[in-house]
């Protein structure tokens, strides 16, 4: 019993050891001095809070819809081009746009069969007419360029063909072929008698 009651008072002493230090700590440290107040931020009561429906119908820049007189990109790209004749001579493949605004050419597929052997002709938009069926809202194109005009015009060719032709071409002129390696010397067959490692009799 007097072991047990020593062990006890033994662990209590250990345990009041150990916690006498956190409970003599006392807050030394100095008190934050208190962070400067910030103006105000300077808040826009001109324009509309973010994401109310108001905010783009006030801003007469965007567009809500089309008019009579716009033509979107998609009524002419994959658009058949007919000449005065009726036949169809070509599609257009895509547009070319100025930078600072305006269609310049349309770029027009023609020649070959099926799509295998054509080239893209840059059509100025001046030599394309489009007319408009009201009732179907489908637009047909036409030129008064003939098939055979656009087959001898030169091919059109943009910033990515001429970088990629660049690029062959560099990488052809750089690129040497490996020399073919000599075939090793046949091994001698039967014993040689003339050779100087040849044993004598």
């Amino acid at each position: 019993m007097k072991k047990t009651f020593g062990a006890l008072i033994a662990a209590a002493l250990m345990t009041s050891t150990a916690l006498a230090p956190a409970f003599a700590q006392t807050n030394n440290a100095t008190p934050a001095t208190p962070a400067a107040p910030t103006a105000p931020a300077e808040t826009n009561t001109m324009a509309p809070a973010a994401g109310s429906a108001t905010s783009a119908a006030a801003d007469a820049s965007y567009l809500t819809q089309q008019s009579e007189t716009q033509v979107s990109a998609n009524d002419y790209i994959g658009k058949q081009i007919y000449n005065a004749g009726d036949e169809s001579i070509g599609k257009v493949n895509d547009l070319i746009l100025e930078e600072n605004g305006g269609i310049v050419a349309a770029v027009v597929g023609v020649g070959g069969f099926l799509g295998i052997g054509t080239k893209d002709v840059a059509l100025p938009m001046s030599k394309i007419s489009m007319t408009r069926d009201a009732e179907k809202n489908d637009v047909r194109l036409t030129t008064t360029e003939t098939a055979e005009a656009l087959q001898s015009a030169p091919e059109f060719k943009t910033l990515g063909d001429k970088q990629a032709e660049t690029d062959a071409t560099t990488t052809s002129s750089t690129t040497t072929t490996p020399a073919t390696p000599a075939a090793p010397a046949a091994p001698a067959t039967g014993g040689d008698t003339n050779s100087s490692t040849a044993t004598k009799p």
